[in-house]
């Protein structure tokens, strides 16, 4: 199954088919808050995220300080606004300190007003992983750990790049578990020789545990990756769709909710960070090479800071770690609205579309009809969804809302 893959900004220029109906918001959506540490010991080949091996010593201190200074800067651009989630990734953010982490949470809770039941989440890796530093996590405010598991599997791992192996993965979620009630779990599907039965035993492995959540991912091979120039063999589209199912029934049959692309959850136990990314909620980016969605009363403002960690601590101490901004046209903002709230199996209320682009659901009720007639989406009592083909074949689904 291969989901659209199209940049933020993209020009979309045919115009809606309605008069000028400006933005202006009535109410501006929860803001989030991303923080991005961009090292790791090594850099995977199937990796395309922002992330740097660490080949010396880390500048920690630096980094961090950077960070607040980051965040400060952004302040008069989010003044007065709650922060209900925060999350911390990578890279590999278990690389830094417990004492770090603690730094960096105290100073945003210093600087905003943070929701007193935010969900602060960590991303770590199990080669990374050590009792004590957990400990110190959670301490610092940590209270959802994210394990970049991948596989279970040794072969596969070693094929991924992975730098542990089964037993480090399956003792940094022994370790995990002592110290955070919430866990996800990290897991691909569609690796180099992965067969139908190993990919479903990964899954098996990882139930074993009883986290409270789950990311299912098929592997893509993306560009400027090593796996882009040298592909390994992967299984074809057919057998990663079976993979797929397989997985699905597996996970709902242990009461998992499937209710994004490549997300499940025990009951209650969403990712909420990343529900706000679908759901089209606002989210401030500070780090090297992070992105940026806000929105003011009368506009959507997109930014990335610097990407080379060197350029973003010098461009910090400048007092412009911001690279690139721009406010997002209008008429883009219906597709980039679907492109993140169709990736929600149970889609989104009506009046979600007019809170989180200002604007009318009218202007595209001509896609929602053509949508709906092609079967890939159902449009009941105030609330629109994909249907099970729209979600198989969300890159078709998606296309009807990109106007040209």
């Amino acid at each position: 199954m291969v989901f659209l893959d199209v940049p933020m900004n993209i020009h979309l220029v045919h115009p809606l088919d309605s008069t000028t109906q400006e933005i202006s918001f009535k109410a501006l959506p929860p803001l989030s808050l991303y923080i991005h540490i961009p090292w790791c010991v090594r850099k995977c080949p199937y990796c395309d995220f922002n992330s740097h091996e660490a080949r010396e010593a880390l500048p920690e201190q630096e980094y961090v300080a950077a960070l607040v200074r980051d965040l400060e800067l952004a302040l008069p651009q989010i003044w007065g606004r709650k922060v209900y989630t925060i999350f911390i990734g990578g890279g590999t953010p278990s690389l830094f300190s417990a004492q770090a982490m603690e730094q960096i949470l105290s100073a945003v809770r210093m600087l905003l007003p943070l929701d007193h039941g935010a969900e602060i989440t960590l991303e770590a890796n199990p080669g990374t992983v050590e009792a004590d530093k957990f400990a110190g996590f959670r301490d610092a405010g940590v209270n959802r750990l994210s394990l970049g598991i991948q596989s279970f599997n040794d072969t596969h791992l070693k094929a991924l790049g992975r730098i542990h192996d089964a037993s480090q993965a399956r003792g940094a979620v022994e370790i995990a578990q002592q110290h955070f009630a919430s866990i996800n779990l990290d897991l691909m599907y569609g690796l180099p020789q992965q067969t139908q039965a190993e990919a479903a035993q990964d899954v098996q492995a990882a139930l074993e545990f009883a986290p409270q959540h789950l990311s299912c991912y098929n592997l893509t091979l993306e560009p400027n990756t090593l796996f882009h120039r040298y592909p390994p063999a992967l299984p074809d589209d057919d057998l990663c769709s079976v993979m797929q199912q397989d997985i699905e029934q597996i996970l709902s049959t242990h009461g998992y909710q499937h209710y994004e692309t490549s997300a499940f959850a025990q009951p209650k136990k969403q990712a909420r960070h990343n529900l706000n990314y679908w759901q089209f909620g606002d989210y401030l980016g500070i780090g090297a090479g992070a992105h940026s969605k806000l929105s003011f009363p009368d506009k959507v403002l997109r930014q990335v800071r610097y990407k080379q960690p060197q350029a973003y601590l010098q461009q910090v101490k400048q007092g412009v770690p911001v690279q690139t901004e721009h406010a997002v046209k209008r008429e883009e903002l219906p597709f980039e609205f679907m492109m993140n709230a169709l990736r929600l199996n149970q889609g989104f209320a009506d009046v979600l579309f007019a809170e989180r682009t200002s604007l009318s659901l009218l202007l595209i009720r001509r896609e929602l009809e053509q949508a709906e007639q092609r079967g890939l989406i159902e449009r009941g009592l105030q609330r629109i969804a994909p249907t099970e083909l729209g979600r198989h074949f969300l890159n078709d689904l998606l296309q009807i809302f990109l106007r040209k």
